[in-house]
């Protein structure tokens, strides 16, 4: 049987503007708020370090996808470097990261349509945006590109529009209720540390929720027209993007208000627009938060089909998910998806919420270990090239920035384990690589 090729449809555009999309999400608009309440200006230096970590991760993953173009996921990587055990475990968790996004996006756009339509059941617009979704997911790659590229702009817009308005605001000592704008707003409340290192260390959680899915773009690497350009271009860009769309909203924020004036049962987004006399702010922010929960879920939707598609052509899944539709995109395997995710939307209605607050912690501790894997994946290639002829795109200070990862991402677990919020979900998630270990023990070892 001959393999199908998935399409390589979307553009350079779309590319940047998916990656671009994948370190903004609602944490942003709405969860920056608390960060800022829990660690104060610190909030700027905890984002700069995440932001720092997930370059060099991407800067691995680059390098890994760019020495072999032909390969349409990490995970054909992983089955290459660390063996066939690594890849079902590594890509049926990446799928569940995936899956528990969409549930959290999907629970997100219920909540966000009750602002304008209050009497509305909150699971009727998580089925609508879920069919809709899906159906544009199904109809072509391109089309997925377009939906995101447009999504990820007006996200862009919004972030540019308070950076703008920040500045005028600054320039002009403008007047609000909580006094004149000005940069020293920024510090003059109890310094850059005001919670102290407890504070700091406990924002890094939030902040390393905030970069989840960073690693899309490598994702979609395999259906772009030109990966070797497009690639490292995308890539590259992560720093600058990263200071001016999370450094540059937050310096915006505590210029405009105080750190410690802010509300946190709102966007801080909102606050700002509300006081130039914007009085349709909170519509406009919920648009934007809308479709930031979209994106999220657009990009849910499309990576939990491709990785299921990379599992069947490992052999870790049925093999009727390799199919491609004539639209050259995995059918079954996105129909599966968003069955799987479809559930969480029954379990949402029935469930209270805090089930659900365990489902996206699980998901972090999840990401970690999956970006762990990938680190790993690329020190093992690098020590098989050894004496052989390299590709110009190499992961720097390595192997030194692998290590520096490693012990970030520890730094990290540690962390959900100190916050009593987080706590159960890091101590139950290892029980998820037990039973994948279990399956593929039984699935692929006993008899063989």
């Amino acid at each position: 049987m001959e393999k199908q090729e998935l399409e390589r449809g979307l553009k350079n555009r779309h590319v940047q503007l998916i990656s671009i999309g994948g370190a903004i999400g609602t944490g942003l608009f709405l969860g920056s708020g608390k960060s800022i309440h829990l660690a104060g200006p610190s909030i700027l230096l905890a984002y700069m370090i995440t932001g720092g970590i997930c370059f060099l991760i991407m800067r691995a993953l680059g390098e890994l996808l760019l020495s072999n173009v032909d390969n349409h996921s990490f995970l054909d990587f992983v089955a290459e470097y660390l063996g066939k055990k690594w890849a079902f475990i590594t890509g049926w968790t990446y799928w569940f990261c995936w899956i528990s996004i969409a549930m959290a996006d999907l629970t997100a756009i219920g909540l966000y349509t009750q602002y304008w339509l209050p009497n509305l059941p909150q699971w009727l617009p998580e089925i609508i945006a879920l069919v809709l979704l899906l159906s544009l997911n199904l109809i072509a790659v391109s089309l997925f590109g377009e939906l995101e590229f447009w999504f990820a702009l007006i996200k862009v817009v919004a972030i540019v529009a308070l950076i703008a308005v920040g500045a005028y605001m600054v320039v002009t000592r403008y007047q609000t209720s909580m006094g004149p704008v000005k940069i020293s707003n920024i510090w003059s409340h109890g310094g850059w540390f005001p919670k102290g290192t407890n504070g700091f260390l406990l924002s890094f959680q939030m902040v390393t929720f905030a970069f989840v899915g960073i690693e899309l773009v490598g994702l979609v690497a395999g259906e772009t027209e030109n990966p070797k350009k497009v690639l490292p271009e995308a890539i590259n860009n992560i720093p600058i993007r990263i200071i001016l769309f999370y450094i540059g909203s937050l310096l915006a924020i505590m210029a405009i208000y105080p750190w410690d004036s802010l509300v946190t049962s709102e966007s801080p987004f909102v606050e700002v627009f509300s006081e130039i006399g914007i009085t349709a702010a909170a519509t406009v922010i919920n648009v934007v938060v809308l479709s930031a929960a979209a994106s999220a879920c657009n990009s849910a939707i499309y990576s939990t089909g491709r990785m299921l598609l990379s599992l069947a052509q490992e052999g870790s899944a049925p093999a009727s998910f390799t199919k491609l539709t004539s639209h050259k995109v995995p059918g079954k395997a996105l129909f599966t998806s968003a069955l799987v995710i479809f559930v969480a939307v029954v379990l949402n209605y029935f469930m209270p919420d805090q089930v659900f607050t365990i489902v996206t912690s699980i998901a972090t501790t999840c990401f970690l270990f999956v970006w762990g894997v990938l680190v790993f994946t690329h020190m093992k290639y690098r020590r098989s090239m050894r004496g052989k002829k390299q590709h110009p795109f190499k992961m720097p200070l390595y192997p030194l920035s692998n290590y520096l990862i490693f012990a970030f991402l520890l730094f990290i677990a540690g962390i959900l384990l100190f916050s009593p919020e987080t706590r159960l979900s890091a101590l139950v998630t290892p029980l998820w690589f037990v039973l994948l270990w279990i399956i593929y023990y039984f699935k692929f070892e006993k008899n063989h």
